[in-house]
């Protein structure tokens, strides 16, 4: 019956080792992915600064300037963040890019025009994870 109890007390000790690490993988694993990001604000402008954010803020743009929009976060996470840019009502671009962050970040995105904007209304929108988060009106004129 003694030898009987101790090869329950090495089973038990072998099967708490495997779970115990199970549960340490899934612990690392979650914060590993860590909570999404919080948008804090949504710079635009015409000029990008060595941080990613916006050097020259502005919404009134020339059809041959460069267009940046950045978003900064407030925390730490990640999260897939989204950019989509609209003229006169129709969606033109949209670019995502899956970011992480450790404290507050900024992410900067590029309008582009190969041969200049058209003169009109436009529109920024930021996405995090799918879901509308901020959107700024600018003008090119």
């Amino acid at each position: 019956m003694r030898e009987r109890g101790t090869i329950t007390s090495r089973y038990i000790k072998n099967v708490r080792r495997p779970i115990t690490v199970g549960v340490l993988l899934v612990a690392i694993l979650s914060g590993a992915c860590g909570k999404p990001l919080h948008v804090g604000t949504l710079q635009l402008g015409n000029r990008l600064n060595g941080d990613n954010t916006i050097g020259n803020h502005t919404t009134r743009f020339k059809p041959d300037d460069r267009i940046f929009a950045a978003v900064l976060t407030d925390d730490t996470g990640s999260s897939r963040i989204a950019v989509r840019w609209t003229y006169n009502g129709q969606m033109v671009s949209e670019e995502e890019r899956r970011v992480s962050y450790k404290g507050a970040g900024a992410t900067a995105f590029e309008f582009k025009s190969a041969s200049g904007f058209p003169i009109g209304d436009y529109k920024v929108e930021i996405l995090v994870d799918g879901q509308s988060v901020a959107s700024r009106d600018f003008r090119v004129e």
